[in-house]
């Protein structure tokens, strides 16, 4: 069974450089700002997510799980 995941973006942060929305488009869009959103953290294995967070150039990518509040990265 998947992980239901919590996925946050820091604003403050983020550069919009894009990288998690190249690893994984179906979770990431950048928006009005050009920053990246999590649109749908269902779309894609939590591997791909981890992935997208790993190569944000500024480590602005959250990802805990939902349920138990157990932060998976960083």
């Amino acid at each position: 069974m998947p992980r239901n995941l919590r996925i946050r973006v820091d604003h403050d942060v983020c550069v919009g450089n894009a990288m998690c929305e190249a690893i994984a488009p179906k979770v990431f869009q950048l928006n009005d700002n050009r920053q990246s959103e999590a649109v749908d953290p269902g779309a894609e294995t939590l591997e791909k997510i981890l992935e997208a967070a790993e190569n944000c150039p500024v480590s602005a990518i959250f990802v805990e799980d939902a349920d138990t509040g157990e932060q998976l990265f960083p």
